[in-house]
């Protein structure tokens, strides 16, 4: 069941491909291959970290990015020498205050761990709620100064990845629940420099297969395909993929986790949790664990 997918959305989509003109550009900043692959040349940010907490165990700071289309708020935790970053694109309505515990636990296990409140949310950072159809009428636009929100965001992730990076000198992974884990998939497929991918109850969007159905083809499924996370997955490898899903999810059936899993190449792991739906307990301590046998346990 994808529920949050709304039909008449998918429809104006289609419109829009039949109606819209075709434009080019010979040097664009983003771009979207035959085969549906977003590429993106993303701008020079900079970034405001304000010190929230800090003890023996932790740092906890507010980390804003400053990008040329407006401020991106993130929650970062971290010990004094975190062996790996984790850079999490929460689902729809998780707060970052129902991930204090998570945070703390992760600086504990000896890994750094970023809440990134993206664009369209509801929340700190500005910007309009998923719409396929808004982002295609953009992509048809091809107006490289008005990106497709999708691509800005794709765009924010690999900053919050390269910031870190230089920050702390260690590996950063995207990771991503729900419909959060298909933005830091498609996100950890665009950018080489992710270390490895985490999909927690996540899967396509659905929206490519709805958009066969109504027999889409050329620039609006190229569109589509561009937003899938399937599209990118074979991409990720050899870098790790690790996928968790509930198999009873009542929002994101456990066959379409499988099947997003599939389309990954080696190496990868699937594992089932307790639970529901997201991130929880059961969760982070599969996580830890997995981190462990690469980085060890913290000194």
């Amino acid at each position: 069941m994808r529920g949050y997918l709304v039909a008449a959305g998918l429809a104006l989509l289609f419109v829009l491909a039949a109606f819209a003109g075709c434009t080019s550009s010979t040097a664009p900043a983003y771009s979207v291959d035959s085969s549906g692959v977003l590429s993106v040349t993303c701008p020079q940010v900079t970034a405001n970290e304000t010190v929230l907490v800090t003890n023996s165990t932790y740092t906890l700071s507010r980390y804003v990015i400053d990008t040329p289309t407006g401020n991106v708020v993130t929650y970062l935790s971290y010990p004094e020498k975190p062996k790996a970053v984790l850079v999490y694109i929460p689902g729809a309505g998780e707060k970052v205050s129902g991930h204090a515990e998570r945070m703390l636990q992760f600086a504990r296990a000896g890994y750094a761990f970023m809440f990134v409140d993206i664009r369209g949310r509801g929340g700190e950072t500005a910007g309009s709620a998923f719409s396929p159809q808004e982002d295609y009428a953009k992509f048809k636009a091809n107006n490289q100064n008005d990106w497709p929100e999708f691509y800005e965001t794709v765009c924010d992730i690999s900053s919050a990845r390269a910031l870190l990076a230089e920050k702390f000198g260690v590996p950063v992974y995207a990771v991503g629940g729900s419909n959060g884990g298909r933005y830091a998939a498609v996100a950890a497929g665009v950018d080489k420099n992710f270390a490895g991918y985490i999909g927690i109850s996540t899967a396509d969007w659905g929206i490519k297969e709805a958009v066969l159905a109504q027999g889409g083809s050329g620039d609006v499924l190229r569109f589509a395909e561009s937003l899938e996370p399937g599209t990118y997955l074979p991409k990720i490898a050899p870098r790790p993929v690790w996928m968790y899903h509930n198999a009873t999810d009542p929002i994101i059936p456990y066959a379409q986790g499988e099947a997003l899993y599939a389309a990954a190449g080696e190496p990868k792991t699937f594992t089932e949790f307790n639970g529901e739906h997201g991130i929880n307990g059961d969760v982070d301590n599969k996580i830890i664990a997995h981190l462990t046998q690469i980085y060890g346990t913290q000194a």
